[in-house]
């Protein structure tokens, strides 16, 4: 993309500083001008140009995912206003039951507000991702061979899974347990034992995610432009992740493993992407060029595509019940999957992701939202 100045796509999760960094992120988010960008239309083709309209996205995602952002902070402070301090003791799951009910509620709601954004935001703000949004074992990789053996302060591993690993810690699979008491660095999840830890998990732990999606409200706020290259970008790239975050239920290693909602958090990033697709769409619709194999597809057939694609996945999520990822065949093989594997229901989820979304696969979204990557005058998503 030529731009009057351009911005380098930033891959999610690339640093592992945390929110202080974040406050600089808007010297990284604005653009000093739009300017015409992609494939050019014709004044008979198209009664607007493409600076009008990348215009009109800059503004639709602005205020879409400002609403979102601020949907994630009232969660978080919710979640931190229902954080009991229990005077001489820890947690108790009978007589703190009511509390802990409503961190939960908080807790997904914040997941769902988050997983709805990610694929835009992820791309802009890998610090304030890696803080908010990082797994319990991707932390433990960075602060190898240590860890962080206190749970519940602002330091070392934060964010949402690390407070769904204290929230959900007598609900943990064991199978969960197993594997992450292999990881270099491990600490045994648990709810707060004592006062201070109920103190330290509401007034740090909890306030470090108030701060975090604070801060980035307000900076999202406050920017007039981002790199659209990058937001694209973070859109396919969230489709593409789509299975691998199914297989690693495999291994135990899936995303939201403590609440067993993976398959939700899914659900939640297929439909903020649509909602974020849904802002090009106006403009990607314009593009008369010709485009693909044979040259055979435009704009409008383009966009055609990606919304089949969007709907094929969305039917075959919500074929699968309850917010899990389903239990995984003991002898499973994501490469070479056997006969009966692939008929168990972990087999048809994985394989139909799997089709959906193969980059190098012709006809799955991925490709489709490349050659729309294309006709805009974006680079193309690479695994």
């Amino acid at each position: 993309m030529s731009t009057d100045a351009q911005l380098a796509v930033v891959p999610a999760r690339a640093s592992t500083r945390t929110s202080d960094s974040m406050r600089n992120c808007i010297s990284f988010v604005v653009l000093a001008s739009l300017s015409v960008m992609g494939c050019s239309s014709s004044s008979s083709e198209s009664a607007k140009s493409d600076a009008q309209y990348q215009s009109e996205v800059v503004k639709g995602m602005h205020d879409d995912l400002l609403g979102k952002l601020s949907d994630l902070v009232t969660a978080a402070r919710n979640l931190q206003s229902a954080a009991p301090v229990t005077a001489g003791r820890g947690w108790d799951s009978a007589e703190d039951a009511t509390a802990i009910a409503a961190m939960k509620v908080a807790w997904d709601h914040a997941r769902s507000a988050y997983e709805h954004i990610e694929g835009a935001i992820a791309p802009l703000f890998p610090d304030v991702d890696t803080a908010i949004d990082a797994r319990y074992d991707d932390f433990l990789a960075r602060l190898s061979p240590n860890g962080d053996a206190y749970l519940f302060d602002d330091q070392g591993v934060t964010g949402m899974h690390a407070m769904e690993r204290i929230l959900y810690a007598n609900l943990t699979p064991e199978r969960v347990v197993q594997f992450e008491s292999t990881l270099l660095g491990y600490a045994p999840a648990a709810f707060p034992a004592t006062e201070l830890e109920s103190s330290d998990f509401k007034n740090r732990l909890c306030a470090k995610l108030v701060s975090d999606t604070q801060g980035l409200h307000d900076t999202w706020q406050a920017a007039s432009n981002y790199d659209l290259d990058a937001a694209f970008q973070g859109l396919i790239a969230l489709m593409n992740e789509q299975r691998e975050k199914v297989d690693k239920a495999s291994t135990n290693e899936e995303e939201s493993r403590y609440s067993q909602t993976t398959l939700q958090d899914l659900r939640n990033n297929l439909a903020g992407t649509r909602d974020v697709y849904a802002l090009f769409q106006p403009w990607l619709r314009s593009k008369t060029g010709k485009i693909g194999p044979d040259a055979a597809h435009d704009g409008i057939s383009v966009n055609t595509m990606i919304e089949g694609g969007f709907q094929s996945l969305d039917t075959l999520y919500s074929a699968v019940p309850g917010d899990a990822v389903p239990p995984t065949p003991a002898d499973w093989s994501s490469a070479n999957p056997t006969p009966a594997d692939a008929a168990t229901p972990f087999g048809m989820l994985y394989i139909g992701v799997r089709d959906a979304v193969d980059a190098n696969r012709p006809g799955s979204v991925v490709e489709e939202m490349n050659l729309a990557a294309a006709l805009l005058g974006f680079p193309e998503f690479v695994e």
